[in-house]
């Protein structure tokens, strides 16, 4: 673990080299020489493969091998004073290139009309969005095996990349300690005499860690994709579906807290944030909500904090009870910044009343909360609320019916069991459709469903596909 400490002091100096400024080149230079260029290569490559999901392993090697040969030589004894600046300037100038050997970005055009440090300075911020669909697929132990044996570098460049394009949005320290407990487990196993039993053990050993990385980057995609407020909201959403039983009283501390921990922890270089907070966070949950709903109490049962965590998060949305129709706040306490309570009671009533995904309520809360603020910052806010209430809840419920058709029969049946309703409903829907035009239609819908109907959907894909798929049940 000290070695991981020291490893993830380079984190600032992988993002110096891209800054291009003299103090931080000697940051570089003394943790290249701590490191050594073998795990300085590694960071990078974990690092890279994070910032560019969507290059190709070609193009983060080729990154990487200019990275570390730009800070090998400018380290150097000897080096020429400019080396450092001459060759950042070079590599940032090359990423502009048409025929360019590095993964590109949608921003880098615009970085590319920059000159200098500013340049360098632009192509350093770019992020790209989450991965909301990782396709690491494990090879088995053979697999892994073999082309460890054959290439024990090239194994472990592929893996760091494969591993860290799909789960990139969890923190580097997890990444990294990640990635380096596997490889070692690799190593060991795969010159062991008996691979088998090896890998059982060290896999065993792993699952805590291998749980908490890819958690993390679940949760922490969602926080990328949602940002601070809406990440609250969405919270909020999610625990009074899944217990809504509940009081406000009881679940809104809980979205602040796990929105506080993200905020905290997804970008930290603090090794222990996550295995620190989330364990804390799970005794939490279960005082708040394990008397209040049998299938939290059973997750609560679980043998570790990880595992409760899990459980809790998987949780679907329980059956809601019979509640009062909830109606749009449009009174002036709606306006008042200092007490949010009546914006968070009417999301909590309204999303333990309405079944229908998480997804679709932030989708379709986001404009209705932005028109009520507006009427707040206007110049009479009572007209302004009670002009545009009635509207305003009618878009509401209209969105909401619709979303209740895309999703319906879905949460309650087997897939294929669900393929067969909405075959059946899209029958009834569009009798003149030609057989051939309904099994499209089937498959186009129980893909989107498959994706967008539960209560962990992915909000970047999902907010840019409800829409389209609505308009296909319109039509």
């Amino acid at each position: 673990m000290k070695r991981i400490l020291v490893f993830l002091l380079a984190v600032a100096f992988v993002h110096a080299l891209e800054r291009g400024r003299d103090y931080e080149k000697d940051k570089v230079c003394k943790e290249l020489a701590s490191l050594g260029k073998d795990d300085f290569t590694s960071l990078s490559m974990v690092l890279y493969s994070r910032k560019f999901p969507s290059g190709t392993f070609e193009q983060i090697s080729h990154l990487v091998n200019e990275v570390v040969s730009l800070t090998v030589t400018c380290c150097a004894e000897g080096a020429d004073p400019d080396c450092y600046d001459n060759r950042t300037s070079a590599l940032s100038d090359k990423s502009c290139e048409s025929n360019s050997p590095f993964p590109v970005h949608p921003g880098t055009p615009e970085c590319c009309t920059h000159q200098g440090l500013e340049k360098k300075l632009c192509m350093a911020t770019l992020k790209h969005q989450p991965q909301e669909f990782p396709t690491y697929v494990e090879p088995t132990n053979d697999e892994i095996c073999e082309a460890f044996r054959k290439d024990p570098k090239g194994f472990a460049d592929q893996f760091m990349y494969e591993y860290s394009i799909n789960y990139g949005q969890a923190p580097l320290t997890l990444l990294v300690s990640y990635t380096k407990s596997y490889l070692s487990m690799v190593g060991s196993c795969c010159t062991s005499p008996n691979p088998t039993v090896c890998f059982l053990k060290e896999r065993l050993q792993l699952k805590h860690l291998s749980l908490l990385t890819v958690m993390s980057n679940r949760i922490c995609s969602q926080y990328a994709a949602y940002g601070k407020e809406k990440s609250r909201v969405s919270h909020l959403i999610k625990f009074a579906q899944k217990v809504p039983t509940a009081h406000l009283e009881d679940v809104l501390p809980l979205a602040e807290d796990i929105t506080s921990i993200l905020s905290k922890c997804c970008e930290s270089t603090s090794e222990d944030c996550m295995a620190k907070e989330l364990p804390e966070y799970t005794v939490k949950l279960c005082d708040n909500l394990s008397t209040k709903n049998s299938k939290f109490k059973d997750c609560c049962q679980e043998k570790t904090p990880m595992d409760i965590f899990m459980c809790t998060y998987f949780m679907p949305a329980s059956p809601n009870p019979e509640l009062p129709d909830v109606k749009l706040p449009m009174n002036k306490d709606v306006c008042d910044k200092g007490n949010t309570k009546v914006l968070d009671q009417y999301i909590f009533e309204l999303s333990r009343k309405t079944q229908i995904p998480e997804v679709f309520l932030s989708k379709v809360l986001e404009p209705t909360l932005k028109s009520l603020d507006e009427c707040c910052h206007s110049e009479s806010s009572t007209a302004c609320l009670n002009e545009k209430g009635p509207q305003l809840t009618r878009e509401l419920s209209s969105f909401i019916q619709k979303g209740q058709e895309l999703c319906a029969d879905y949460s309650e049946n087997t897939f294929t069991e669900y393929k067969k309703k909405l075959a059946e409903r899209l029958t009834g829907k569009f009798p003149d459709a030609t057989e051939t035009d309904r099994q499209e239609l089937v498959a186009k819908l129980s893909d989107f469903a498959s994706k967008c109907c539960s209560i962990n959907s992915p909000p970047l894909y999902c907010n840019s596909e409800i829409d389209a798929e609505i308009n296909t049940l319109q039509s």
